[in-house]
């Protein structure tokens, strides 16, 4: 379907289920915060970009509550969820702000970046950001290698990023499905609107490790009995041969220092 159309059913909840950044901010906070105090990092006095926010302010003014300096809400697309953001306002009224009607960040704390990261005007917008995280956003991206680059680009010499991502088919009742077809059969027939690029564990940690000095892929679940059900329809660009990489399924990855120079 077209994508003014996918975005408005995700911002209703119609049909396309969110992700848990929009669904769950809180649970989406929590996570960043255990998944950064297990690398021994913290957000305390910390920029804060979130990749991918979604259009609604809840997880971006949690991060200052919880001690953030300063948070960019960065996204694609410009599409504010105002109904669920003036939710926020009673509670986060010292990062809000209403005009108009509508509910905007106050800009001393929080910072909109909207359009495509790796334009050069959109990166001058902001100054360097210590942390990068991200939910089920990356699994999205048409061109992570370069996306991947310009967050790079836009985080300090000792950053870090941490990105949740679920390498599963989103019509989850087949985790492994989308990965029986050709490049041709997917992108012109069967590849959603919310587009999945089918990057797999290995394809993330050699994109990350091109633009930063140090990269750890945790795996977080894997689904071996079901990639077994798919006997040999799997394509062999999608497979290693081991099953305990193969079947992974939602993966933390885990970046620090910046190759600026790449």
């Amino acid at each position: 379907m077209p994508e003014g159309i996918a975005r408005f059913l995700l911002k209703h909840r119609w049909i396309i289920r969110p992700g848990l950044e929009s669904s769950n901010p809180l649970a989406a906070v929590e996570q960043y915060l255990n998944g950064l105090n297990q690398h021994g990092k913290s957000i305390k006095g910390q920029r804060v970009l979130v990749f991918g926010y979604g259009g609604r302010f809840a997880v971006g003014v949690e991060l200052l509550e919880q001690g953030a300096a300063h948070v960019i809400l960065c996204d694609h697309f410009v599409l504010l969820d105002h109904e669920r953001n003036l939710e926020l306002l009673p509670k986060y009224g010292n990062y809000l702000q209403s005009a108009n009607g509508e509910v905007l960040p106050r800009p001393e704390h929080v910072t909109l970046l909207h359009g495509d990261i790796r334009d050069a005007k959109i990166q001058t917008q902001i100054s360097s950001a210590d942390l990068v995280l991200s939910t089920s956003v990356y699994e999205h991206l048409g061109d992570v290698e370069g996306i991947t680059a310009a967050l790079a680009k836009l985080t300090a010499p000792q950053g870090s990023h941490l990105h949740f991502v679920d390498l599963r088919d989103h019509y989850f009742k087949y985790p492994f499905e989308m990965l029986a077809y050709s490049e041709t059969v997917w992108r012109n027939f069967l590849n959603p609107t919310s587009n999945l690029n089918r990057h797999r564990l290995p394809d993330y940690r050699n994109i990350l490790g091109k633009y930063f000095g140090r990269v750890q892929v945790n795996v977080l679940a894997r689904q071996e009995d079901e990639l077994k059900k798919m006997g040999g329809r799997i394509r062999p660009e999608f497979l290693t041969g081991d099953l305990s990489v193969d079947s992974v399924t939602l993966i933390e990855l885990f970046a620090e220092t910046p190759k600026h120079e790449v």
